[in-house]
């Protein structure tokens, strides 16, 4: 058998998700999440590190991964992925795209009219309005007001003050326990106080927040001139059912919620990975409200002969379906023989 890696990066670090080629939204075989180091740990070193992990876990199974994709959220992150893998092969992809390939594929996408990707992630919140009937994205905006480390911290002062001391990481898994349960008793690992909090009293905390960011959607609404046939919530933040409630009472539009949101870009790269092994990178296409969407060219691909018993040729050729622009470089083969799409080098070692 041979097995598909779709990695999603992110500030606090990387996750990774192996299935098999042909099953690529079946529950995976193995996935991981690497927390960034403390202290200087960088973006890219979290991913080759969880892509490490998966290539050992296939080792394991003595199967063959054809293709390692990794999303990123900007060019800076896009670039220092690439510079790490240096002449070895993995597709880089515009997060936005992974997104909306994922949720096209369950089927939680409009067909006509715009969605509006939120993104509450750990270092923030990132909004993407996109067209659905050609992937164009119309708008992106970022806010750092607004994010999981803030929540951590604020669900830490509390706690504080109710006589209870925990590090972040003990506070992080207390906010996201309140995703699932209305009540928690919190203990005091030193003290042994305790204090009782509940999904209201998070929900308070949050709220300025939340109030915040409904602000930042409407006014990107404002500046696109279009409302979005449905508010996509992602990122880990979203699990929690009052922040969920609190943007439908504030915006009012329909929410697209995949049970397992802070996954959702890890599991779009998976399907890219599976649909386009070799490729290089896949990138949006941003439109102009109001302009046509061109298809754009890209650079023609080498064909090469994988290992073993296994022969897959990854021809890409045309553009991606809705205009989104994929780019490769050509590299030369690895001197010990094995394809290159295998061959994903780490960071470079600190001295």
């Amino acid at each position: 058998m041979v097995l598909v890696l779709g990695v999603s990066a992110g500030a606090a670090g990387a996750r990774a998700m192996l299935t098999h080629s042909d099953q690529p939204h079946l529950p995976p075989i193995d996935r991981c999440q690497v927390v960034r180091r403390s202290g200087g740990g960088s973006m890219e070193e979290a991913v080759f590190e969880a892509i490490r992990l998966m290539r050992k876990s296939a080792a394991k199974r003595d199967e063959f991964i054809t293709g390692i994709a990794v999303t990123c959220r900007s060019s800076n992150q896009a670039e220092a992925i690439r510079t790490a893998a240096g002449r070895n092969r993995l597709t880089v992809i515009d997060e936005p795209v992974a997104q909306l390939r994922y949720l096209r594929f369950t089927r939680k996408l409009p067909s006509e009219g715009s969605v509006l990707l939120y993104d509450l992630g750990a270092s923030g919140l990132t909004l993407t309005q996109i067209d659905c009937r050609n992937d164009a994205v119309l708008a992106t905006k970022r806010s750092t007001v607004v994010g999981g480390d803030g929540h951590d911290a604020l669900l830490r002062w509390l706690l504080t003050r109710g006589g209870v001391t925990l590090d972040l990481a003990d506070t992080r898994r207390q906010k996201e326990a309140l995703a699932s349960e209305r009540v928690l008793a919190v203990c005091d690992p030193i003290s042994g106080q305790r204090i009782v909090i509940t999904r209201s009293d998070f929900a308070e905390l949050v709220e300025a927040g939340i109030h915040h960011s409904a602000s930042f959607v409407r006014h990107m609404i404002d500046e696109t001139g279009i409302r979005p046939a449905g508010l996509a919530l992602l990122g880990g933040c979203t699990r929690n059912k009052s922040i969920r409630d609190e943007l439908k009472q504030q915006l009012g539009y329909p929410l697209i919620y995949d049970p397992e949101p802070d996954l959702v870009s890890t599991r779009g790269a998976v399907l890219l990975a599976a649909e386009r092994p070799s490729a290089r990178s896949i990138r949006s296409v941003h439109l102009t409200p109001g302009a046509s969407c061109q298809e754009v060219p890209h650079s023609p691909v080498s064909r090469r002969k994988l290992v073993a018993a296994v022969a897959v040729t990854a021809t890409l050729g045309g553009t991606i379906v809705g205009g989104l622009a994929m780019n490769r470089d050509t590299g030369a083969a690895h001197p010990d023989g094995k394809p290159p799409t295998v061959e994903v080098v780490g960071p470079p070692k600190h001295g």
